[in-house]
C-alpha cells in the first residue's frame, strides 16, 4: 500500500499498529471490564459489572474491523502508472510451489544469506537481560502485578517511539540506527543486572519504596528506546530490500529469521541460569548442592542450600561480552549490506 519512496515507514505502521492494538485490546478492555476500576474512576454510582462485557467489546471491534477493511477495499486503488506517466512493471503472482522455490533462491543469495546469519546471532547479547531479568525481580520479591502495572505507562512511549525513530530510518541507511543503538542496549543489560542485585536490599516489610518503582520504570523506558530503535530500523531495512515480486513473502522470511534470532538465545538463556548458578550447603558438613540429588541430601542432613553465585549475573556479563564482540566484529559488516545494489536482493528461480 505504500509507495516505494515511503516503504521505510512500513515498520512504523507495523509497530504503532501492534502497540495500539495491544493497548486497546488488552489494557483498555481489562480496565473497562473491571467493576472495581469503573466504580473507582469512571462511575458516580457503583455497579456489580464493568462498563463493557467481553461479548460487547468483541462485537464493537468486529464492526469497526468490517467497516475499516471495507473502506480500504473501496477507497484504496492500485496505481496502474508509475512516476512520469510510465507504466509500472507488473508484479508477478506466484503459486505456492513457485513461492517456496523463490524462498530457497532468496536464502541462497549471498547478501540475504549473510544478513540472515547476522540476524540469527545479533540478539545473543540481549538474551539474559530481556528474558531473565523480570523473573529475577519476581524472585527477589517484586509483586508480579506491580511489574505488569508498570507496562501501562510504556504504551504511549511505545506508540510515539516508532514515529520519532522513523525520521531516521526512512532514508537509504536504516541500519545505521540499528548499529548505534546496539551498544546502548548492551549497557542497559548491565544496568538491569545491577538493578536485580540492588532489589533485595530495598525490601522492607514485604514492600518496596515508590522511588524503586520509578527507577524500574525509567530503566524500562531506556530499554524500550534502544529496543524500538533496533526493531524499527531492522523492519525498515526489510521493507527496503524486499523484492516487490513476492514482497510479502520476502518480508515474512526476514521477519521470521529476525524472530528466530531472538527466540533461540532467550530459550538458551533460561536453560543456562541453573547450570551457571553456584550453591553451597550450609548446616550440614561434607554436603554440597551441585545437583538436585545432592541438594536433597543436604536438606535431609539438616542443611540448606544457599546461592553463592547466581547464574543470572554470570549470564549477563557473558552475554554483554558476546554482544560487544558481535558489534565490533560483525556490526560494521551488517552496515555495509546497505551498500549492496538493489539487484543483490532481487530473487530469481534457479539461483
Amino acid at each position: 500500500m505504500l509507495s516505494r519512496e515511503n516503504v521505510g515507514y512500513a515498520s512504523t505502521c507495523n509497530s504503532v499498529g501492534q502497540t495500539a492494538g495491544y493497548f486497546l485490546g488488552n489494557v483498555l478492555f481489562l480496565a473497562l471490564e473491571s467493576a472495581d476500576f469503573c466504580n473507582k474512576y469512571l462511575r458516580a454510582e457503583p455497579k456489580e459489572t464493568g462498563i463493557v462485557t467481553l461479548s460487547e467489546f468483541l462485537f464493537f471491534w468486529g464492526v469497526v474491523f468490517l467497516v475499516s477493511t471495507t473502506l480500504v477495499a473501496v477507497m484504496k486503488k492500485e496505481n496502474a502508472r508509475g512516476q512520469h506517466g510510465k507504466r509500472k512493471v507488473r508484479e508477478e503472482t506466484q503459486s505456492v510451489v513457485e513461492t517456496y522455490k523463490l524462498l530457497v533462491s532468496i536464502i541462497k543469495m549471498p547478501a540475504v544469506f549473510t544478513f540472515c546469519s547476522l540476524l540469527l546471532t545479533a540478539k545473543i547479547g540481549f538474551s539474559a537481560a530481556d528474558t531473565v531479568t523480570g523473573l529475577k525481580l519476581v524472585e527477589a520479591g517484586v509483586p508480579k502485578e506491580q511489574l505488569a502495572l508498570l507496562a501501562v505507562p510504556m504504551v504511549p512511549l511505545q506508540i510515539l517511539l516508532p514515529l520519532i525513530i522513523s525520521k531516521y530510518t526512512a532514508g537509504p541507511r536504516p541500519l545505521d540506527v540499528f548499529y548505534r543503538a546496539f551498544p546502548f542496549r548492551l549497557l542497559i543489560g548491565l544496568e538491569y543486572a545491577l538493578l536485580v542485585w540492588w532489589t533485595p536490599s530495598l525490601k522492607q516489610d514485604g514492600e518496596f519504596p515508590l522511588y524503586y518503582y520509578a527507577i524500574v520504570l525509567f530503566s524500562y523506558a531506556l530499554h524500550q528506546v534502544a529496543l524500538y530503535s533496533m526493531y524499527v530500523a531492522c523492519m525498515a531495512f526489510h521493507a527496503k530490500v524486499s523484492d516487490p515480486v513476492i514482497g510479502g513473502t520476502y518480508m515474512t522470511l526476514l521477519n521470521t529469521v529476525t524472530n528466530l534470532g531472538g527466540n533461540w538465545p532467550s530459550t538458551l538463556a533460561l536453560w543456562m541460569v541453573d547450570p551457571l548458578t553456584s550453591k553451597e550447603c550450609q548446616g550440614a558438613a561434607g554436603q554440597s548442592c551441585g545437583s538436585s540429588e545432592e541438594a536433597g541430601l543436604c536438606v535431609k542432613e539438616g542443611g540448606v542450600c544457599v546461592t553463592s553465585l547466581d547464574g543470572y549475573y554470570v549470564e549477563s556479563v557473558v552475554c554483554v561480552l558476546i554482544g560487544l564482540t558481535w558489534w565490533v566484529w560483525l556490526g560494521k559488516r551488517m552496515r555495509r549490506l546497505q551498500d549492496q545494489s538493489p539487484a543483490a536482493w532481487r530473487c530469481r528461480i534457479g539461483q
